[in-house]
């Protein structure tokens, strides 16, 4: 008979063969067994009964302290984590972006330093290309150190991030050779920048104010960008990942490519599953905004679609928070807003209520959205990811049916607002397990900050056949 350090008994329990009335046993930091009548014997229980076991929720898109537009979020790896975990997030990526003449390893380590003694949760990092004459050749050494994901943006030229169709290329032949992936902020910059030009007068931002955030970005721009990408992605094998993807003419773009054998993977946020661009009419309007930007709402429908046939993969946030104070320094001019939204604390809760609640998806199908794709995407799994022997202890554990109404007062955010204000939502982790330990519970955080671990990787993407799982 083997004893367990802790029994999670009576739940329903989303496994990679669907949803069972089953017991799991924790020893140490994995999962121990699966079953029913589990013995208890000298073992901590935890009463599922009335719940939902979900795997741990993996945000693999975040931005902590990161300086950007002027000033940093406001959320670090204390509180981006400690609000992360309350939503039943217990693995996140960040990205690890070189300071001006860094190298990549001075970009891992400066985030490294960002997480010591702060995480509550496990992470990693995507390293961030910005300068590919001086990163091209360090690509393969950050791979040997731990790391498999990489990232380049199409667009910043002035915050010193940009990459050219010149890097993308080449970065995606790396990919290719090394078993890797790159990740790819796609927006069109020039005509963007022309876009913006065009729409930035006084007169123009005096009438329309943050409205012209969404006006300044019409589909296309992210449109022209995913189809440019995904040609570099053909053409050289390499594995792509679209981040943050939020048009619907992105997601036709992706299931098009995909059909033809195209590696290439896409993502989307909570916020374009829900929110739409007519909130920027409002007196509060500049708040919302964030890069790739809210759409329209058949934009949202197009999304849901791709959550089931495939071309969307991975639910993330993109949580870069900002508070009022600092999204106030836009002073009525829209290229001066920090964009970003918070958004740890809510991705489960979000994605459960107006997915699984409004009868969109079923629960086992955002599990997938959530967990079980984003870990073996990233190459996490079977590590994390998944209820399984052998796993991780990772829990999320949920009621069907208990909502929270989202108050900003009473999250771990340090954001003082919330994009989801008001709303009702049901899915807010009642505990959350993190390699065995309880880290919330009753719904308020219990663990310690800083026994988050770093995760090593060594390979990104998936093959042929797991593509055509999706």
């Amino acid at each position: 008979m083997m004893g367990f350090d802790s029994v999670i008994k009576g739940g329903k329990v989303v496994t990679p063969d669907g949803v069972q009335q089953v017991d799991v046993g924790i020893k140490g930091e994995t999962i121990a067994a699966i079953g029913a009548g589990l013995e208890t014997s000298g073992a901590k229980v935890i009463d599922a009964a009335g719940h939902f076991v979900l795997p741990g929720v993996l945000d693999v898109h975040v931005h902590l302290a990161l300086p950007f537009c002027g000033t940093t979020s406001s959320d670090d790896y204390y509180t981006g984590t400690r609000a992360g975990a309350r939503g039943g997030v217990t693995t996140l990526i960040d990205f690890a972006i070189p300071y001006a003449g860094d190298s990549l390893n001075d970009a891992a380590d400066n985030w490294h330093r960002k997480a010591e003694g702060k995480a509550l949760i496990d992470y990693t990092f995507h390293i961030c290309i910005t300068r590919w004459d001086e990163h091209k050749d360090q690509i393969e050494g950050m791979v040997e150190r731990g790391f498999s994901t990489f990232k380049e943006f199409m667009i910043y030229e002035s915050e010193g991030w940009q990459s050219d169709d010149r890097a993308l290329f080449g970065t995606l032949e790396k990919m290719k050779k090394l078993g890797t992936m790159l990740l790819v902020h796609a927006e069109s910059s020039r005509v963007l920048d022309e876009l913006i030009a065009r729409h930035h007068t006084p007169e123009l931002m005096a009438k329309y104010g943050a409205q012209l955030h969404a006006m300044s970005r019409p589909n296309f721009i992210e449109a022209e960008a995913i189809q440019r990408a995904a040609k570099w992605s053909e053409v050289t094998g390499g594995n792509l990942y679209i981040v943050h993807m939020s048009t619907a003419e992105g997601a036709d773009i992706v299931r098009e490519a995909q059909s033809r054998g195209v590696p290439i993977i896409a993502e989307t946020c909570a916020q374009y599953l829900v929110l739409d661009d007519s909130l920027f009419a409002g007196p509060d309007g500049h708040l919302y905004a964030c890069c790739p930007q809210i759409k329209k709402p058949r934009d949202i429908e197009r999304l849901w679609e791709g959550m089931i046939t495939g071309e969307v993969s991975v639910v993330s946030t993109d949580t870069c928070t900002f508070t009022r104070e600092q999204k106030a320094m836009w002073e009525g001019d829209f290229t001066k807003i920090p964009m970003g939204m918070p958004g740890l604390e809510t991705l489960l809760p979000v994605v459960y209520t107006t997915g699984v609640r409004a009868g969109r998806i079923t629960i086992e199908q955002m599990c997938e959205k959530l967990s079980t794709n984003p870990a073996r995407i990233m190459g996490l799994a079977p590590r994390k990811g998944a209820i399984q022997v052998g796993a991780d202890a990772d829990f999320a554990i949920i009621h069907p049916t208990h909502e929270i109404v989202v108050d900003h007062t009473t999250m771990e955010t340090n954001a003082d607002w919330s994009p989801y204000t008001g709303m009702s939502l049901a899915g807010f982790s009642r505990t959350t397990i993190s390699r065995g330990d309880v880290i919330v519970d009753d719904y308020k955080v219990v663990g310690k900050a800083g026994r988050g671990q770093w995760l090593p990787r060594k390979t990104a993407g998936l093959t042929e056949s797991e593509r055509e799982a999706l």
